[in-house]
């Protein structure tokens, strides 16, 4: 029960207040297609996780034993991976952060009040944890059932405004559009790999872990359809063009200017937990480059006083802010989710290769059902939402894979061999 409140607890986040505008974009009615097919390929997928965990006992997740299983290229491949879906998924949440802020202040909801909220909230952000990883992991820690409440009560209470004809489905979509509806979701169900990342430590893992993740996924797909469906059967069509905030305006609909407010508030405070957070962990991917050379050695820069890497914070924050002003919640999405599924693609392969060959780092690892067959399960499915990926966003995901694989090969002639970098390192080693 506690590794899946964990699952829940990270997996649901600010996304789910944006995306049922956009899902209902996309598939009207038949939007909880998406969702399914979405929860299934993203349990697949962390039972891989869970196994491959079990094999390497390094700290830090999928990175650990992508590199175990193909090498320290492969690895670093992944941590530039992780960096990139950080900071795509960073910006995307600040996008959605901005509009319901603006939904509660009409100011910032103009574009001159969202370039000035933005860059007072990273400016703020980057100084709290410039200071010290304290004051930053406090500022991240928020409640969950401040998070939570506000989906619940919409989903229960909701219920009962529910306009029956509003969720009639005309027409099954194609299979084509609900990849690429499900692949927008991915940024609502991923996350779970970071709970799965001590995986091999909990007690009687073969029984815990399976059933802790179908016990999450069940929890989550369920919330998810709930909040869809009621938003769908309280707004309607109308409900694909109530953004920034569809949750909220299907809560006012329902009951009024305070059960608006109420959604507005909860999701304000899900989502500056949740960029709280980033700002405090995605820096420390550029400064592990750095530190290892495959940057620029001044963002690996430390403060005298804080022993904080603000260099790299600070340029974490300036690129986010661009991303977040200059792009869509769903642009800044899809790129997120093709980051992390390529990397669940990896962690899928990363689970036959340990498999097959046996390693055990840390005692006997839990078997998994169909252990053999399930990372060919999932990477078949990730090849499916895959293909609903836009020649553009291929091409922006591997010109950035193809910098970070020269930059690791100078560096790596340089040093005279391969390199072993990361921000698993960063945890590890460098305490800041």
């Amino acid at each position: 029960m506690v590794l899946a409140a964990t699952i829940v607890n990270i997996t649901v986040g600010g996304g789910i207040f944006r995306l049922p505008a956009s899902v209902a974009a996309s598939l009207s009615a038949a939007a909880p297609l998406a969702y399914i097919a979405c929860a299934v390929a993203i349990g697949l997928i962390a039972l891989c996780i869970a196994d491959a965990g079990s094999r390497v006992s390094l700290t830090g997740g999928p990175y650990a034993y992508i590199e175990v299983a193909f090498g320290p290229f492969v690895g670093f491949l992944a941590g530039v991976l992780l960096w990139m879906l950080g900071t795509f998924a960073f910006a995307a949440v600040s996008v959605v952060f901005a509009g319901n802020v603006g939904a509660l202040i009409p100011a910032v909801g103009t574009t001159a009040g969202q370039f000035l909220f933005l860059a007072l909230l990273f400016g703020a952000l980057a100084y709290v944890n410039v200071r010290g990883v304290q004051q930053g992991a406090r500022l991240a820690t928020v409640a969950t059932v401040a998070k939570l409440a506000p989906l619940l009560f919409l989903a229960v209470a909701g219920a009962f405004f529910i306009k029956s004809e509003n969720l009639v489905i005309e027409h099954v979509p194609a299979a084509g559009d609900i990849a690429r509806t499900s692949i927008l979701l991915v940024f609502a169900f991923s996350g779970i790999e970071t709970a799965l990342v001590p995986s091999g430590e909990v007690r009687d893992t073969a029984r815990t872990v399976p059933r802790a993740i179908l016990l999450a996924m069940v929890t989550i797909t369920l919330l998810y359809l709930a909040v869809q469906l009621v938003a769908q059967g309280i707004l309607g069509p109308a409900l694909a063009n109530a953004t920034p905030a569809p949750l909220a305006d299907a809560a006012g609909a329902a009951f009024g200017p305070a059960g608006r407010t109420l959604l507005l508030l909860g999701a304000s405070i899900s989502m500056f937990g949740y960029v709280s957070g980033m700002i405090l962990a995605v820096p420390r991917a550029l400064f592990a480059f750095a530190r290892d050379g495959v940057l620029p050695s001044r963002l690996a820069a430390v403060h005298p006083r804080y022993a904080t890497p603000y260099a790299a914070i600070v340029v974490q924050t300036f690129i986010v802010l661009l991303l977040a002003l200059k792009n869509p919640f769903e642009r800044l999405a899809i790129m997120s989710n093709l980051s992390v599924l390529v990397l669940y693609a990896l962690c899928c392969a990363a689970a036959w290769q340990l498999r097959r060959r046996d390693v055990r780092t840390d005692g006997t690892p839990f078997s998994m059902p169909l252990g053999n067959v399930l990372p060919f399960a999932g990477i078949a499915v990730i090849v499916w939402l895959l293909t609903s990926i836009h020649w553009d966003e291929w091409a922006m995901l591997l010109a950035a894979l193809a910098v970070a694989s020269v930059l690791y090969w100078l560096a790596a002639r340089r040093r005279g061999g391969a390199l072993r970098t990361g921000p698993v390192r960063t945890v590890e080693e460098t305490t800041l």
